[in-house]
C-alpha cells in the first residue's frame, strides 16, 4: 500500500471517530431528555477509539487530528456521565 493511501485511510479513520463522537453526543442528548429509554454504548467507541490511538502515526497533522478527536471525546465523556449521573 501506498504511502498517501494509508494516510488517507487513517484521516477517514479519524474523521468518521469524530462522526460518531457527534452522534454519540445526539444519542446522549434524547437519553437525557427522555426521547430514548436505551442508553448509548459509550464504552464500545471508546474502546475503538483506544484501540485505534495505539498505532504509530508518522504524519504530525494525522497525529494532531487525533489528538483533537481524543480531546473532543473525553469532554464529551464527561457531559455524558454528568447526564446520566
Amino acid at each position: 500500500m501506498l504511502l498517501s493511501e494509508e494516510k488517507l485511510e487513517i484521516r477517514n479513520a479519524i474523521r468518521d471517530f469524530d462522526q460518531q463522537i457527534e452522534q454519540m453526543h445526539a444519542e446522549f442528548h434524547k437519553y437525557y431528555h427522555g426521547e430514548t429509554k436505551k442508553r448509548p454504548d459509550w464504552e464500545k467507541l471508546e474502546r475503538n477509539l483506544v484501540d485505534f490511538s495505539r498505532k504509530k502515526l508518522i504524519d504530525f497533522q494525522l497525529s494532531a487530528q487525533l489528538d483533537r478527536v481524543l480531546f473532543k471525546f473525553q469532554n464529551r465523556k464527561k457531559i455524558w456521565l454528568g447526564w446520566v449521573g
